[in-house]
């Protein structure tokens, strides 16, 4: 659990640091963001007086001070140009993106365990397919993936939707054919990468000696390898998974910009275009936010997984 505390204490320092890195270079050009909002035909005096309005024109520690201070309440500014509140806009957009991430991470878990376990255990021509699999789905992007799923199954097969997000709340049944050809495309390649680590991780736990002793005391395969094998194979699965979650989020931000998802990817990629600088600095610590949580929930299961993660 000191692992864990110490991961908590860096964590908070890192979100500090990469926050006010990314505040910098978000804030420090005060009169390139007011010709953004003005357009670039603006007369130098209305950018000047765009700059003043909008406290761009003071100290960067005494603006990164008072968006702290703010941040904290949960409050993240307005966007330049709708005039909507930061903190509004990502609580549309983000259980979009989380539900994308999660739904895929879980399956991922499920295929890549099973596809593992099988390629490591049996061997032969189901490893071989993984391995190739694997190079397979490292080697093609996701949106690429996408794109070939909304020709086959959207355009030839008309079978589920091309673009377009449903809510939960207006139709179970639209939803889960909104989100399938999204997580289908995150999900290839997230196994094919997750399942080749983990069926290493069971090899190297297979050729440890317990594993010798437990067969040699008459124990069955099946418990071997599923209570023994794959708790000793857990903590490099964790940290394989913990890396795939962060591949789904920069995955996700073109995913959703091909299928049209209201995500917080494709509010990113927008709002990057427009220069609408809180929107992406709300995203950029959104991100930030995520990932740590997810670094940090590998940590605190690696404690529970390994006994000897606890003392250190």
């Amino acid at each position: 659990m000191l692992s864990v505390l110490k991961n908590l204490i860096r964590s908070v320092a890192i979100l500090l640091l990469v926050t006010f890195a990314t505040f910098c270079l978000m804030f420090g050009n005060g009169t390139g963001i007011a010709r953004s909002i003005l357009g670039y035909q603006a007369a130098e005096v209305d950018v000047q007086q765009k700059v003043i309005e909008l406290g761009l024109d003071r100290p960067l520690l005494t603006q990164f001070g008072d968006w702290i201070a703010h941040a904290v309440t949960g409050n993240l500014g307005e966007s330049f140009f709708t005039g909507q509140t930061v903190t509004s806009a990502l609580a549309t957009r983000v259980p979009v993106t989380l539900t994308l991430i999660v739904l895929t991470l879980i399956l991922t878990v499920i295929f890549s365990v099973l596809l593992g376990v099988a390629a490591a255990v049996y061997g032969g021509w189901l490893d071989k397919v993984l391995q190739f699999i694997s190079v397979l789905g490292a080697a093609i992007p996701p949106f690429i993936i996408a794109i070939a799923l909304i020709f086959t199954f959207a355009i030839s097969v008309r079978l589920l939707p091309a673009t377009g997000y449903v809510s939960p709340d207006q139709s179970v049944t639209g939803w889960i054919m909104s989100i399938t050809l999204p997580i289908a495309a995150l999900l290839i390649g997230s196994v094919a990468s997750a399942a080749s680590q983990f069926r290493g991780a069971v090899l190297d736990a297979l050729s440890k000696d317990y594993v010798r002793t437990l067969r040699a005391r008459g124990l069955k395969e099946s418990r071997v390898i599923f209570r023994h094998v794959l708790r000793n194979a857990g903590g490099p699965g964790l940290t394989v998974l913990s890396l795939q979650t962060l591949g789904l989020l920069g995955g996700a931000i073109f995913v959703e910009q091909v299928m049209a998802l209201p995500g917080m990817g494709q509010m990113a990629n927008q709002s990057a275009q427009q220069g609408d600088v809180p929107m992406v600095m709300g995203t950029v610590v959104v991100t930030i936010i995520i990932v740590l949580c997810v670094n940090l929930l590998s940590d605190f299961a690696n404690t529970i997984l390994n006994p000897k993660a606890r003392t250190r």
